[in-house]
């Protein structure tokens, strides 16, 4: 909590992201690397053949999409209940990463749904809840635009946020409420991971690189979030000078 105090301060936190993000960005790429050489060269799945490989993109993707959604909840209590001011920020800027990641896994899990299901779309329960949740991102990314970066505004996406949160225990737990063609969890279940070694280790990596990545973006987003609004700020204090400065050059004339 006074890690959160701190860097809840927006120059701190600029101070923390220039020594963070080269650390973070360089962690990046390595797990990358090494998790996109552990999916090319791991073996093909009995069944599905090479198009398992997806999956080490897929699944990333699905896991910050729900990710990203939490990070944005918790950042939306953090402007209605302590007002922290780098909550409004972190709420805006990780709905647009949310939605690209969202958006990422559904276009790979319809080009993976198609050789294994035969089509590229189904209304399975995953399928579809992953899509509400990409519509919740494209409606709160709207709202902002449309509100700027007006406190109520912020309250507006904050509350909507917490309302659409429902949507993450249902995508989690579709697979077990309802029959559905989605398979149900290979990973974390109470009798261990249902893949192979081989094809386990690449996807934990390529997941950690994921969130890296995720992690990276989102701090850059922030700090970037941050200048903007100074310097929106500094230019209406600017315009407000001058037209100060223009009332009173009329006064003087007259």
């Amino acid at each position: 909590m006074s890690f959160l105090s701190t860097y809840a301060n927006p120059t701190r936190f600029l101070r923390f992201a220039e020594r963070a993000l080269p650390w973070l960005s360089s962690a990046t790429a390595l797990l990358l690397a090494i998790g996109l050489y552990g999916a090319f060269t791991a073996p093909p799945d009995y069944q599905q053949g090479e198009t398992v490989r997806i999956m080490y993109i897929h699944v990333p993707s699905a896991w910050l999409a729900i990710f990203a959604y939490v990070v944005m909840t918790s950042a939306s209590l953090g402007v209605l209940v302590w007002r922290h001011p780098l909550a409004d920020a972190a709420q805006k800027t990780a709905a647009s990463l949310g939605a690209a990641f969202t958006f990422i896994c559904l276009v790979t899990g319809s080009l993976w749904g198609k050789p294994m299901w035969g089509t590229f779309w189904v209304w399975d329960a995953r399928l579809t809840s992953m899509l509400v949740l990409f519509l919740l991102y494209l409606g709160l990314i709207a709202v902002r635009q449309t509100m700027d970066d007006t406190p109520r505004g912020a309250r507006i996406a904050a509350i909507m946020t917490l309302v659409g949160a429902i949507d993450i225990p249902i995508i989690k737990y579709s697979v077990d409420w309802w029959n559905t063609l989605h398979q149900p969890a290979s990973v974390f279940r109470i009798d261990g991971p249902a893949i192979s070694g081989s094809m386990l280790w690449p996807l934990i990596v390529m997941a950690l690189a994921a969130t890296l990545l995720f992690s990276t973006l989102h701090i850059m987003a922030i700090r970037n979030e941050i200048l903007r609004r100074r310097l929106a700020r500094l230019s209406m204090q600017a315009v407000r000078a001058g037209e100060v400065a223009g009332d009173e050059s009329m006064e003087a004339a007259e």
